[in-house]
């Protein structure tokens, strides 16, 4: 078995392990620490249009920070299409559907394409390391979307996803910070 791959696979276990100690309560409040940091970064308040996520279970919460800044700037998020990952814009909840693939609501409507209009992206992942490498969820969606975007990217999680040291490989990409409680 490839090196990475099970290392990857054993951090991805541990991670999980460490997320079912996680309270509801410290669930929501760390989010809303996270979510705070993200908005108090100069890059993020320049910005005018943010590629952020619907979080799902176990990803740092993002529903009110979407709702909130979907009113100021132009918010858009992740639909996967089979094996890749396209982007649509986020108008407001009521235009959410269940993805196809995962069940993870996205927006409904045409695919956003015009990627150098992109100015910060909101990154989740299963870990990251002080290097601002990530390890997603092993799908290599948002690796393969990141590479074609020059925009900034912003990683969150919460401190217990920050390890000293994520397997990476020419195929992951890193992210330009990463902001945890």
């Amino acid at each position: 078995m490839d090196d990475i791959f099970y290392r990857k696979k054993l951090l991805r276990q541990e991670i999980r392990k460490r997320k079912a100690l996680q309270s509801k309560e410290d669930y929501f409040s760390s989010s809303a620490m996270i979510m705070s940091g993200i908005e108090q970064l100069s890059v993020f308040q320049n910005a005018n249009v943010i590629l952020a996520y619907w979080s799902i279970q176990g990803e740092v919460y993002t529903h009110d920070f979407v709702r909130k800044w979907s009113q100021i700037k132009r918010i858009l998020l992740p639909s996967v299409d089979e094996d890749t990952m396209l982007i649509k814009e986020y108008k407001s909840e009521n235009q959410l559907i269940s993805g196809d693939l995962f069940g993870i609501p996205e927006p409904e409507g045409s695919e956003f394409t015009d990627y150098n209009l992109i100015d910060f992206v909101i990154v989740p992942g299963v870990a990251f390391d002080r290097n601002n490498n990530r390890m997603g969820r092993g799908k290599a969606y948002y690796d393969k979307f990141l590479k074609h975007l020059t925009a900034y990217k912003s990683g969150i999680c919460f401190d217990f996803q920050l390890v000293n040291e994520v397997p990476s490989d020419e195929n992951d990409i890193s992210m330009d910070i990463v902001i945890s409680d």
